[in-house]
């Protein structure tokens, strides 16, 4: 095969310095009929490819061959075999040829199978506040020195590209409520119509076609935000490109190094002070005279007004044990001790919990991702304290109680007397009727007065609760008596006489 360096040398040698065929030969050590194509084609380069490939020995396990490949493409990329052990898998039903035979069929086999699996595509392009995409991505961080793999929730404006991503510990579908109403306040609006994959938070059943069963607290959710939801083809991510590169370049810019923060709230902060800094410093890619966040400003007044936030939870019924807790996602929760023995609901939001029971509020907690954990509220078992005073020593939800600074000096003074406990207990369970800043109040006149009794501080409520003196009504001026008239008892001695 001819180089690319004796083509130039033989046609510089006629063309340039007028040799002739003959003389070239002689010089460059060619035959004629090379010299003769090189100046007759103009081409500057050749290559030579067999048309034919005879294989001789691998004509018949070509059937056999094209099986066991076509198997071992449909199988997972981890669970593939190389062509070393196909090679080998041939050689035991009889192959009694070469390796480089099978592996020159191989080769062309995939590029004939890629060929016909080839896949075009049309561009996209959007209207401003036509759509959005939202996906999820997984991201290993330092938190206080701990390694964890974060849940980042990402939404991209495909108009302008503006991004917006946010870190969670989970992908519940509360975190996904949470994650929408932050982008859509950020954003100060949502776009009509939402693009997502089939994520089992938002569908429940895949139908034929684009027909989708949405989850029905999902649909709220888009009700509310006024957004159509769309759902992509399964394993076509390609539909929704845009945010699939998101995922990308933010693991690449946002979390290559990997970072190190002390809490989920600086690591989202940071994230979002990141996205602004890149939408203001880059370009566009399709308006390259604007950065992404010039775009982003103008597309703002055609997305849909930010209807508020929706109240995005997760409800779970629950039971409450007799040591008022009841138990969500592998850890304990404490309730009012008036809820034991009645069902009640949970419900879990992205940062904290609520507990129901008949429509009102029975304990509420900022939400543990931990396991086996207890959160208490020792309030929740004042009235306990009531039948049971004894448990304010020992009790688990009283151990490192934090009390206002008056009412812990008094509970420490009142630790020392005979019957301090039941005191104690009094006074915590006047914070139930009157309040936690009446107490600290009546706590802290008693310690100014050098006495820290119970009878003493409930005396101080009670004379606080006690009615104010009625307000003596002044007379206006327009009423006030000018001439005070003159009392004359002979009118009733006419009377008589009349009678």
């Amino acid at each position: 095969m001819l180089v690319v360096e004796t083509i130039a040398k033989i046609r510089r040698a006629h063309f340039v310095q007028g040799k002739g065929i003959k003389a070239i030969c002689r010089e460059l050590k060619v035959s004629r009929k090379v010299v003769r194509k090189v100046l007759r084609s103009d081409e500057t380069a050749f290559e030579y490819e067999r048309s034919v490939q005879p294989m001789p020995k691998l004509g018949a396990f070509k059937p056999e061959l094209d099986r066991i490949l076509a198997i071992n493409d449909a199988r997972p990329v981890r669970e593939r075999l190389t062509l070393i052990r196909i090679f080998e898998e041939l050689r035991g039903l009889g192959y009694e040829g070469g390796y480089d035979a099978v592996r020159r069929y191989a080769r062309g086999w995939q590029r004939e199978q890629s060929s016909l699996s080839a896949a075009a595509f049309v561009p996209l392009s959007f209207d401003p506040g036509e759509a959005y995409q939202f996906d999820w991505s997984h991201e290993i961080v330092l938190i206080n020195g701990t390694t964890v793999t974060v849940k980042v929730a990402h939404v991209r404006l495909c108009h302008s590209r503006m991004l917006f991503v946010r870190a969670y510990p989970r992908e519940s579908q509360e975190m996904v409520f949470d994650a929408h109403d932050r982008a859509f306040a950020f954003f100060k609006g949502a776009c009509t119509r939402g693009i997502y994959d089939n994520m089992k938070t938002a569908v429940e059943t895949i139908f034929v076609g684009r027909e989708r069963a949405y989850n029905r607290r999902f649909l709220q959710m888009c009700g509310h935000y006024l957004v159509d939801p769309v759902a992509c083809t399964p394993a076509s991510g390609w539909e929704k490109g845009q945010v699939e590169n998101q995922v990308g370049l933010v693991r690449e810019r946002f979390f290559t190094p990997r970072l190190r923060v002390k809490s989920y709230e600086e690591l989202n902060a940071w994230l979002l002070d990141r996205t602004i800094a890149y939408a203001k410093a880059h370009r566009h890619p399709e308006q390259r005279d604007r950065t992404v966040w010039e775009v982003f400003e103008a597309e703002r007044a055609s997305l849909v007004p930010y209807r508020g936030r929706f109240d995005g939870f997760h409800a779970v019924p629950v039971s409450v044990s007799k040591t008022c807790l009841v138990r969500f996602d592998n850890n304990r929760y404490s309730v009012a001790a008036g809820a034991v023995g009645r069902p009640a609901e949970i419900r879990a939001y992205a940062d904290r919990i609520e507990i129901r029971q008949e429509g009102r509020i029975v304990g509420e907690h900022p939400r543990c991702f931990g396991r086996d954990q207890t959160i208490y509220d020792p309030w929740h078992y004042v009235p306990v304290l009531a039948r049971k005073p004894g448990a304010l020593r020992n009790g688990a939800p009283f151990k490192d109680w934090i009390l206002p600074a008056h009412l812990d000096r008094v509970c420490r003074k009142l630790g020392t007397a005979p019957d301090g406990g039941r005191q104690m207990v009094d006074i915590l369970t006047a914070v139930l009727s009157d309040g936690l800043p009446a107490v600290e109040a009546a706590c802290s006149e008693a310690l100014a007065e050098g006495v820290h009794s119970a009878d003493v501080i409930l005396n101080i409520l009670a004379r606080a609760r006690e009615p104010a003196p009625t307000i003596t009504i002044m007379t206006p001026d327009a009423l006030r008596l000018r001439h005070e008239p003159a009392a004359d008892c002979a009118r009733y001695d006419n009377l008589r006489r009349a009678v």
